[in-house]
């Protein structure tokens, strides 16, 4: 019998991500098991996309079919298939349950099933249980009749995204072109993400200049690929480590060289900008341009042409500009070592990045993928955090952001195997394998505390005061840019504008 449940949501309007959700969640009930996990195919991974009853970070987790041979012999049958309890084939999810006392147990019984949509493989629906012989050949029927409603769902979601789509002016999508982000794109369920990302959509086709501020570690260049990968630019993202660019190189790779410019210049070598031509360059660390080579950069986006070292007439080129940096690049400008001129012309569009202290469960994602990551590369059955490690990783500081969540996991899992861990065994990272400073996690500022004899100011001068320190926080984390921190604060730019006009914070 089909559960009324999954009928009635799908004549019910609902984001795409709750039907999912409820979809998961109600099957969970009506099979009684302990995990439902919906994961679609991207390329050679699976990677979940609505589950219940699993641990957080598996949300975070791609895994790799070929590495997981109970997915592949999903994927290869359209019948549902059943593991039974004493099957040999490793379970992915093996340590994963969110079993209430928290240990790592292994799954005992799994039925899966494979997912198409308009005839094109779309990916995997799970059931797992840690009792054995859960489920039997009648479960497996059950589950064949809710295929149907199943992949009905699947079809909504993904009407709902072709319409999103048109609504936003993105490209034009070929039919059976999967959407979900893979593993070079951004991951996290945040607001302060899910803004961004938000943000990103409409921007990416825009072609105005971005810029990217954010602490060392964010991901900026990821944010970068996004930008480009959801634009309509055909040609490839050219990256540009600005601050490995020495000085007396620069000029000519970015802009090329002609033969006999320079002694060396042996033939006519085209630059960064020429090989970026009909698409992106990333501009990484654009505050370590040297001030002779900004001039040059200036002139190249306010025309739109490019003259080789060495050459006599400019060359035009269709590039667009996406920049980077970890600087304050007003503060730069003050100080004389970057183009006031230029600055203006980059930071069209500003996108500050938050950093990984400020996405609460976010960092739980990310560790997921960088556990599964670290699982293939070592060989382990199964690898996850303790409950105490995920209490320290979302208490930490983490002043390295998500480079420095990148190697804590890997070295915790290198020394966990140094520590006699086995292979073939769930392998459980405690907290003390973290080897986190737990001088650096995150605290409030106390507030500080008002003494009975303090003569206290007028109301509203306490009130401006504290406007005024909190307007100037938001605009140094945006930049120095108004329009961005009005986004930040999410307020309207002009009423911020007359805002910090009448506290002095600007002219």
């Amino acid at each position: 019998m089909i559960d009324a449940s999954l009928l009635a949501d799908l004549v019910t309007s609902l984001p795409s991500a709750i039907r999912l959700q409820r979809l998961v969640h109600v099957l969970r009930m009506y099979f009684q098991c302990d995990a439902v996990a919906l994961l679609r195919l991207q390329e050679d991974a699976l990677v979940p996309v609505a589950v219940d009853g699993l641990v957080h970070e598996a949300f975070g987790r791609r895994f790799r079919v070929a590495l997981h041979p109970r997915f592949a012999r999903i994927l290869q049958q359209r019948e549902p298939v059943r593991f039974m309890p004493g099957s040999e084939l490793p379970d992915p999810y093996d340590g994963l349950l969110a079993d209430q006392a928290g240990e790592p147990l292994p799954v005992h019984d799994c039925m899966g099933v494979s997912l198409f949509v308009e005839g094109r493989p779309w990916g995997v629906l799970t059931l797992d249980a840690l009792a054995g012989a859960r489920f039997d050949a009648d479960m497996q029927r059950i589950l064949g009749e809710h295929l149907l409603l199943v992949e009905a769902a699947l079809r909504m979601t993904r009407l709902e995204e072709e319409v999103r789509s048109l609504s936003l002016h993105r490209w034009t999508q070929e039919p059976g072109t999967e959407t979900i982000d893979g593993e070079d794109d951004i991951l996290g369920q945040s607001p302060e993400i899910t803004q961004l990302i938000e943000e990103l959509k409409v921007v990416a086709d825009s072609d105005l200049p971005v810029l990217l501020l954010g602490e060392t570690g964010v991901g900026k260049e990821l944010f970068a690929r996004h930008l480009h990968r959801h634009s309509a630019r055909s040609r490839p993202l050219v990256h540009v480590n600005c601050a490995a660019l020495p000085e007396s190189l620069a000029e000519s790779e970015l802009f090329g060289h002609v033969k006999g410019a320079f002694s060396g210049a042996s033939q006519d070598r085209a630059g960064r900008f020429e090989a970026a031509d009909g698409g992106t360059l990333f501009l990484d660390e654009v505050g370590e341009l040297p001030l002779s080579i900004q001039a040059k950069l200036l002139r190249t986006l306010q025309n739109g042409e490019i003259q080789r070292l060495g050459e006599d007439h400019p060359r035009k080129v269709d590039v667009r500009i996406v920049a980077a940096t970890n600087r304050h690049l007003q503060q730069c400008v003050r100080e004389g070592s970057f183009r006031a001129d230029l600055y203006h012309r980059l930071s069209v569009y500003p996108v500050p990045i938050p950093p990984l202290r400020q996405r609460g469960h976010d960092i739980l994602l990310l560790a997921g993928r960088f556990l599964e990551l670290n699982r293939a590369r070592l060989g382990l059955r199964s690898l996850r955090l303790s409950p105490e490690a995920e209490a320290l990783l979302l208490d930490y500081h983490w002043p390295g952001n998500v480079r420095e969540l990148e190697h804590v996991i890997s070295r915790a899992a290198i020394k966990a195997l140094s520590r006699g861990a086995v292979r073939t065994d769930i392998v459980t990272l405690a907290a003390d394998l973290l080897d986190l400073d737990t001088a650096a996690r995150v605290q409030s500022p106390p507030e500080p505390a008002l003494s009975t004899s303090q003569v206290l100011p007028p109301l509203d001068v306490a009130v401006a005061n504290f406007q005024r320190q909190y307007l100037q926080t938001a605009w140094q984390q945006s930049g120095g840019n108004w329009a961005a921190a009005a986004r930040r604060l999410g307020v309207d730019a002009s009423n911020l504008h007359k805002l910090a006009r009448r506290l002095g914070l600007k002219a």
